[in-house]
């Protein structure tokens, strides 16, 4: 939370509360941060001197400071102190360190659907007790949720009223926030739980895509679409849309209820989370698969002699892990072998009753017949010499008869 010094129109000490810095101003009067004599720090609001006049005014603060210190519990600043009767009255509550959630969300851009249903179930089991004590805060919206180490935690509860109090405030008093307000807040009716449900709905939008769901304009502008115009929830995450649009129903009955809305939050939340941590974005999950397929390729260019391997490792898989086996290929004995094309069991072919070696290479002719084997060469051609010898001498004898 921003803090800034304090002007020299600023009080050094209210009651038994020493102050330091300012830590902002609204309708009602300014907020600075204070301690007591222990060291405990404080938010400390001193009603402004106009409406410290107004006795209306000043009845209604001590109603509504009663009403604050029935609530116990919940996300919300416990109340410290209070002085109904000084000339500026004023209340304490306990400090809250960390930013609001307007600014987180201006700064850092819109939550996460995980972080938005977080924030919002632990904002609706606080109203549960808020509501419990017959309070209803009216004023519900991004600035007065602060973010601490411990959650979140409901601020500002100066324009807090009592269950069933009208809306209809003097002139000059705050009445709430423009894009927040529920639409019975506008027209003056009376104010129930069902109307921080619909400021909590709004709020949660805003977190979610970082704009009102009801846009920007001067205050008529706002107000009129609250009443009259539906809200744009184009950035709200879908697994908060429908809960969101629900809260912001223009008719109060059919909005669900704080403990509803706690309950649908937390499972929302809880389911989110998981499936961020369970599972990755889609892209990271392509890429892996486009690493594995690459390492498929690179098993393969490496080691062709095993064209099974993939198969037999997917099969592994399939099966939980159990080994399958494996297909051994052929046994060779050289190079280009193939199987044998005759039926299983039979012989290899044989020349001159030797096996041929099914493993050497086969040499061809250019014209590509079998060169002859020498040997069988040689005795052809002994064949042909003797045959050719024995006609000639059977010619021989004839003609000598």
């Amino acid at each position: 939370m921003a803090m800034m010094r304090l002007r020299r129109e600023d009080p050094r000490v209210v009651g038994s509360f020493r102050l330091h810095r300012r830590l902002g101003a609204g309708g009602m009067g300014v907020v600075y941060l204070g301690s007591d004599r222990r060291g405990q720090r404080v938010a400390l609001k001193v009603i402004r001197p106009d409406l410290a006049e107004d006795q209306e005014f000043r009845s209604r603060f001590a109603r509504e400071v009663s009403a604050a210190r029935r609530i116990r519990g919940g996300c919300t600043a416990r109340l410290v102190a209070a002085d109904l009767e000084a000339d500026r009255p004023w209340f304490a509550t306990q400090y809250v360190p960390g930013p609001s959630l307007h600014d987180k969300v201006a700064e850092e851009g819109p939550l996460s659907a995980a972080e938005v249903a977080a924030i919002g179930a632990a904002l609706s089991e606080g109203l549960v007790a808020v509501h419990e004590a017959g309070v209803v805060h009216r004023d519900l919206k991004p600035s007065n949720i602060l973010l601490s180490p411990k959650g979140p935690r409901i601020i500002d509860f100066g324009i807090a009223w009592a269950t069933g109090a009208s809306t209809l405030t003097h002139v000059g008093t705050a009445v709430g926030s423009p894009g927040f307000l529920a639409p019975e807040q506008v027209r003056g009716a009376a104010v129930t739980p069902a109307t921080d449900v619909f400021s909590l709905g709004a709020t949660l939008a805003y977190a979610g895509m970082g704009d009102s769901p009801f846009g920007h304009g001067s205050s008529e502008v706002m107000l009129y679409r609250v009443v009259h115009e539906e809200p744009q929830l184009y950035g709200v995450p879908d697994a908060l849309a429908p809960l969101v649009r629900a809260c912001l129903a223009k008719d109060p009955e059919e909005r669900p209820s704080t403990l509803q809305l706690s309950m649908r939050l937390k499972e929302i939340a809880a389911r989110e989370a998981q499936g961020l941590s369970d599972t990755r974005p889609p892209a990271q999950r392509g890429h892996d698969r486009e690493r594995e397929r690459d390492r498929e390729r690179e098993r393969e260019r490496v080691a062709p002699e095993r064209p099974t391997a993939r198969y037999t490792e997917r099969a592994e898989r399939r099966t939980g892990g159990t080994p399958v086996p494996r297909p051994q290929p052929p046994r060779t004995t050289g190079r280009n072998t193939a199987p044998p094309s005759g039926p299983r069991g039979s012989r290899p072919p044989h020349t001159n009753g030797r096996p041929r070696r099914t493993g050497a290479p086969v040499r061809t002719t250019s014209t590509g017949r079998r060169p002859a084997n020498p040997r069988l060469l040689r005795q052809r051609i002994v064949v042909f010499v003797v045959v050719t010898l024995i006609v000639a001498l059977g010619i021989a004898l004839a003609q000598q008869l």
